[in-house]
């Protein structure tokens, strides 16, 4: 074993900007190595960011120090920062809500639903001035998850809010006092909302995912810090993965065209854009014992990024890892996760995005394309998506 390599050189604004250029260095020179400007450890490679996630014993979900940011920000710990049978106790509530079939029965006509509601907002915003992330993604993922969780009172706009400042709070490395005054404030609004919905789900259950957590018997404390953990994540993944999977295909014509002959590829298009860009970019592991990463010597209590961003475009793992390709292979990709923490929403983000909201959109407006007369931007790299994406299409 050797100590870990020191990458004095990674800067976080960088990577907020376009992380691919640090991942390969990264991959290529250390995908074990000490990151001084963010305090930890970031790890890069699939082998590697794989095995951390299978390991629970040495590597634990339940992070402290600098690396719980997840915990201050949603005011609590969610059952992504649990290990087994903790985890568990917390996930086998939600389980029977987000499997394929009921999501298909019940939720899938009240995705479709939400997403014609908004297609009728970018038709009115018109082809020369809609923008796919705030009049689309943004609130589809906000309304399919105020529908799933279970909180009727909240508009698309509190949802979305709530979220970004929840997301803001959990990639808050550098500790910016603002960052968690307004998660702090996000919290508030959120625990009025479940003080008045707990008893009424109690007493009169229904299919959302704040109702079996409602009568699960967990403690209240868990079912609120998994509801804002819902909240955060559950937005992100889909937001993203829209407008990721229109900026693939835009850039790719060949297989937008694959797509319209074969509208049985949707499914593939949402599973390798998040591949390609994935949206959670990093989440955190912690050592509990002193421990051998690639060769690496680790000491216990390590706090360690695994860089799931970079995972997915190891070229060691992946062939042609850096190229959107709807006809490679089907390939494992860790953008939901892997092991016992895959994602709980991955199959209600793949239905609502792959199967309804993306077919959708190429169905009902012709041409529909990137406006290249306005600007597109990507940001972020624990988080990373488009904040400006605009659209347009013919008219006539």
């Amino acid at each position: 074993m050797t100590a870990a390599p020191v990458a004095d050189w990674v800067d976080p604004a960088t990577m907020a900007a376009d992380p691919y250029p640090t991942y390969r260095r990264l991959i290529e020179e250390s995908p074990v190595a000490w990151v001084p400007a963010l305090r930890r450890y970031l790890v890069t490679s699939y082998e590697l960011c794989n095995a951390i996630e299978n390991d629970q014993q040495t590597f634990t979900a339940s992070v402290t120090g600098p690396g719980a940011t997840m915990e201050r920000a949603l005011g609590g710990r969610p059952m992504l920062r649990k290990d087994d049978p903790e985890h568990a106790a917390d996930r086998v509530a939600i389980n029977p809500t987000l499997r394929p079939r009921s999501l298909r029965t019940t939720w899938k006509p009240i995705f479709e639903a939400t997403a014609r509601r908004y297609l009728a907002v970018l038709l009115e915003k018109g082809p020369d001035a809609a923008n796919l992330d705030q009049d689309f993604a943004a609130p589809v993922a906000s309304q399919n998850l105020i529908d799933l969780i279970g909180i009727p009172q909240a508009t698309p706009e509190d949802m979305r809010r709530w979220s970004s400042s929840l997301i803001a709070g959990i990639s808050n490395l550098e500790d910016d006092a603002q960052i968690w005054a307004r998660s702090e404030q996000a919290q508030t609004e959120i625990e009025s909302a479940l003080d008045e919905l707990i008893p009424r789900y109690r007493a009169t259950p229904d299919s959302s995912i704040l109702s079996a957590l409602s009568n699960s018997g967990l403690p209240r404390e868990n079912i609120a810090a998994n509801v804002k953990l819902a909240i955060s994540g559950g937005m992100n993944e889909p937001q993203h993965a829209i407008t990721t999977s229109v900026f693939a295909l835009d850039g790719h014509p060949d297989q937008l065209a694959a797509v319209r002959a074969d509208p049985g590829l949707w499914p593939v298009v949402f599973d390798e854009s998040i591949r390609w860009i994935s949206p959670i970019g990093m989440y955190p592991r912690q050592t509990t014992v002193d421990t051998n990463l690639g060769g690496v010597k680790l000491p216990v209590d390590a706090s360690i990024g695994v860089v799931v961003g970079a995972a997915n475009r190891d070229p060691a793992s992946i062939a042609n890892a850096g190229t959107f390709d709807l006809g490679r292979t089907k390939t494992p990709h860790l953008a939901f996760g892997s092991g016992v923490h895959l994602c709980a929403g991955h199959w209600a983000a793949r239905i609502s995005i792959g199967e309804v909201a993306l077919p959708l959109l190429y169905d009902e407006l012709p041409g529909f394309r990137i406006d290249s007369r306005r600007e597109t931007t990507f940001t972020g790299w624990v988080f990373r998506g488009a904040s400006q994406l605009p659209v347009t299409w013919n008219t006539h």
